[in-house]
């Protein structure tokens, strides 16, 4: 479990988040977007729809952005078609690297992915060369200012959650993809300030990262990744003792 949320932490503490926000927004309108045009624009008979809004509501998208996205899905707005494609492989250290990508250029994204990989001193890899190390689950980030664990347990739990980890300065609330929707409702519905809820990859076990050089390498690959406007979301099994991470930030 460490990578996924080892790396948001990451992304928190220096500020990526709050910085990047445009380009998360634009990631979200992706997704929206396309789950708008295979499942139709009704959010309550399309479940990644639902899902994705969720997600957007999550980063206070305003209301007009995700309604603008559902309509260029649907088709009732003119807007681009994105294909989905994921590519698997190893980073630095052998750490194993899922990027999920929504792209109007296959060619163009394919290439910015292999080069990053190469300039990090990874390698690009076959398609499920990793993704068997992971598991599909609902995330919900809350900050542990907001509730005790105890009490986030007892409500997470009883709306169809699987666990709650404490990481930092806060919890992620695990659960299966088809229980996503309920239990973030749930949540929010508590007045529970979400710092981001998504579907994602949780890693069933971590690569520890225990010298700086490898660490700084996979950070970098990382972070390139996600720059990338293709790139929608990026996991990986890692874990960087914090000693490491305070001489590297």
């Amino acid at each position: 479990m460490a990578g996924h949320s080892k790396w948001a932490n990451i992304k928190r503490r220096k500020g990526a988040v709050d910085a990047k926000r445009g380009q998360m927004f634009t990631k979200l309108i992706k997704e929206i977007m396309v789950a708008a045009r295979l499942g139709g624009g009704d959010i309550n008979g399309n479940p990644r729809l639902r899902s994705a809004v969720l997600a957007a509501k999550a980063v206070n998208m305003p209301k007009e952005n995700i309604e603008r996205a559902i309509k260029k899905g649907t088709g009732d707005l003119d807007g681009v078609t994105y294909e989905e494609i994921t590519y698997e492989g190893y980073g630095p250290g052998g750490v194993a690297v899922m990027v999920e990508c929504m792209t109007d250029n296959r060619v163009r994204t394919v290439a910015d992915v292999r080069h990053a990989f190469s300039k990090s001193g990874g390698n690009l890899g076959e398609s499920n060369c990793v993704s068997w190390m992971f598991d599909r689950k609902g995330q919900i980030t809350i900050e542990q200012s907001a509730i005790s664990e105890d009490d986030l347990m007892d409500l997470a739990l009883e709306a169809g959650a699987e666990d709650v980890v404490s990481e930092e300065n806060t919890f992620q609330v695990h659960c299966a993809p088809d229980d996503f929707d309920q239990v973030s409702e749930a949540l929010r519905e508590k007045g529970l300030p979400l710092v981001e809820a998504a579907i994602t990859m949780i890693p069933k076990n971590v690569v520890a990262v225990n010298d700086e050089k490898t660490a700084r390498q996979l950070l970098r690959l990382l972070e390139t990744l996600e720059d990338n406007d293709d790139v929608q979301q990026v996991h990986a099994n890692f874990d960087i003792p914090d000693e490491i991470m305070e001489a590297i930030s």
